[in-house]
């Protein structure tokens, strides 16, 4: 099954229980393929090294990034691992702890990859008015549109 994995990272999902849990067969699906995160064990999923391999090649497609829906709640609210996907895609702010969508430095770092993952922060995030003149800051001219729209236009 390794190699059956190394070749298509998707093979994972016909794998037995005990090899979904077997962390080197895991590793080796996910590099390319982080959307496999989903066949992994439940144990898998909350295991750091594994989450932040399948964070660093998750698989993006037009709904965004369906696989963080199966990062354990507890690595959802780990800083590290949501500052690298942020990173990656700005959207995943949206699986991000309450604590999480509340820190201005993994929010700024979400806008900065996509404008529109500040509907994803708090409520009092959105409310600080020298916090959004910084996010303003990474706004292209074409999506300052988004702020008058989401009552923000004090901050244009």
């Amino acid at each position: 099954m390794l190699e059956a994995v190394k070749y298509y990272g998707f093979n994972l999902s016909k794998a037995s229980e005990e090899l979904r849990g077997d962390k080197e067969v895991v590793l080796a699906a996910l590099k390319g393929h982080g959307s496999c995160i989903e066949f992994a064990s439940e144990e898998l999923r909350g295991d750091k090294e594994v989450v932040l391999a399948a964070v660093k090649d998750i698989f993006i497609d037009q709904y965004g990034a369906p696989s963080f829906e199966y990062i354990s709640e507890e690595l959802r609210g780990d800083k590290e691992v949501m500052m690298v996907a942020v990173k990656y895609w700005g959207g995943s702010l949206v699986y991000a702890s309450e604590e999480l969508r509340a820190d201005k430095e993994v929010v700024l770092e979400a806008v900065k990859e996509w404008c529109y993952s500040i509907n994803c922060a708090s409520k009092e995030l959105k409310n600080d008015t020298k916090f959004m003149k910084e996010v303003k800051k990474f706004l292209h001219k074409e999506h300052e549109y988004l702020f008058m729209k989401n009552d923000y236009q004090e901050y244009l």
